[in-house]
């Protein structure tokens, strides 16, 4: 018999793992006499003309796999959308044409209830970032992204601003040696956390391959936009946090899952676009079915990814707080890549996705940043069922990543942080301020969606050096 291993069914182009396993079961049972060359060939047949093996007694499982019908998509302009209130567009002057056609075809899937795109959207892969989608019953992985569970913590302290400038060569240090950002590597002290016993990690293949990356990433961050900052916060008159009004030493991190969210993302997404055949223009908004095995794979796995993202927060927090001497006299976190189960104001029930979203339900704490060395916002939500209960999750790209770096020089980020008196340990040209909405137009164009309790201002930045 010709042993076949999953390496070799990839080659072929078998990458569902359902298929797989029926392969390698199938092979076992029927193909004791078969060649290798022989095996082969038949899956290769399988895949090219499924419908010639639908019927047969021991392919017609596997062939069938191949024969799920492509779903209908029911395009409609993002225009007509707005009229019947199916979506809610906000600052939409400032959202470029791509995002906006994105969510139309978001819009269009047949599991599609309602949508809202927020103001600080821009183009991403499948759902649009600053997108929200409700859908019945079904999840879609690209919908939460790949960063899932990526989100803010924001700690307060009693110290007033004036610790910055006394401590700055000791919180300078405290960041180089307490954080770590990038794809790989780790913190070079051990960290411990509860979610690391999570007997989620042993519910799947995939969670328990991830569980060692899981222990050596915690407490660390990725690139990109990702940051640990500590600045000034001014709270408002009768603020959230229950403290007085005032000017407050206050420590802000953004990051998400790490290497275990990207690995769920991608082995769902893949799964996802096997089982659920869309038109091209929507193939990364393949979903799953929550009564399906997949499906609660997937929501198990999301849901134990924004577990850990919030231990690495947790763990940033109290690293940096311990070296520096400092307590927290009020902390708030929230998630803005995610999807909920959540009911309108129907009754209907439906996950909710928010990728680049802040969840805004009326009196909801979120925290909405700007850029480098611009102001982040303390807020609560108004809980708007036109918004799906969501907000900005930040200031939003204006410019991609490559046109950022092309734009602006190091010399000219050096002067512009100086200016706005902004200390950056790491960071690069990429993540420059103006390669960022202005966030205060941002607020603005929601100013309907959230109430402002504290404005922070950054003074001490560390991010990646990309």
């Amino acid at each position: 018999m010709g042993i076949i291993k999953t390496k070799e069914l990839s080659k072929i182009g078998y990458k569902n793992d359902q298929a797989r396993s029926l392969i390698i079961n199938l092979v076992s049972r029927h193909c004791k006499h078969h060649s290798k060359a022989e095996i082969i060939q038949i899956l290769t047949d399988i895949l090219q003309h499924p419908e010639t093996y639908s019927e047969d007694e021991i392919w017609g499982p596997l062939a069938r796999i191949y024969l799920e019908k492509e779903e209908v998509c029911d395009f409609q302009s993002y225009a007509l959308l707005q009229e019947t209130g199916l979506l809610k567009i906000y600052g939409g002057k400032e959202i470029d044409q791509t995002a906006k056609k994105q969510m139309e075809i978001a819009m269009s899937l047949p599991i599609s209830v309602q949508g809202a795109l927020m103001p600080d959207a821009h183009t991403g892969f499948g759902l649009p970032i600053g997108g929200v989608l409700a859908t019945k019953n079904a999840v879609i992985p690209y919908g939460v992204g790949v960063d899932i569970g990526c989100r803010m913590t924001l700690s307060i302290f009693e110290e007033n601003e004036k610790f910055i400038q006394r401590f700055s060569f000791q919180i300078k240090e405290a960041l180089k040696s307490f954080t770590h950002f990038g794809m790989e590597g780790s913190l070079p002290f051990e960290q411990s956390h509860p979610v690391l016993d999570s007997s989620y990690f042993q519910e799947t293949d995939l969670l328990r391959k991830l569980h060692p990356k899981a222990i050596r990433q915690l407490g660390s961050s990725g690139g990109g936009n990702h940051f640990v900052e500590f600045g000034e916060i001014v709270l408002t008159e009768n603020n959230i946090t229950g403290l007085p009004p005032g000017k407050y030493l206050a420590l802000l991190s953004h990051s998400g899952s790490r290497g275990l969210g990207a690995n769920i993302a991608q082995h769902y997404t893949q799964i996802a676009m096997d089982k659920c055949k869309l038109p091209r223009e929507a193939q990364h908004l393949a979903w799953l079915d929550l009564d399906s095995e997949w499906g609660q794979e997937y929501w198990l796995s999301m849901n134990l990814a924004g577990e850990y993202a919030q231990a690495c927060h947790d763990r940033i927090h109290i690293n940096l707080t311990k070296a520096l001497g400092i307590n927290p006299v009020y902390k708030t976190e929230n998630h803005h890549n995610f999807a909920w189960k959540d009911r309108l104001p129907d009754g209907q029930e439906v996950i909710i996705h928010r990728k680049g979203a802040t969840p805004a339900h009326e009196g909801e704490v979120g925290i909405i940043p700007g850029s480098m060395t611009t102001a982040a916002y303390l807020v609560t939500g108004n809980g708007l069922p036109e918004s799906l209960y969501s907000a900005s999750h930040g200031a939003g790209r204006a410019m991609s990543r490559q046109k950022a770096k092309e734009s602006m020089t190091n010399s000219a980020l050096k002067k512009l942080l100086s200016e706005a008196g902004v200390t950056l340990i790491g960071g690069s040209v990429e993540e420059n301020p103006f390669a960022y909405k202005d966030i205060e137009m941002v607020m603005k164009a929601q100013e309907s969606l959230v109430n402002i309790h504290g404005r922070f201002i950054p003074k001490i930045v560390r991010m990646n050096k990309e």
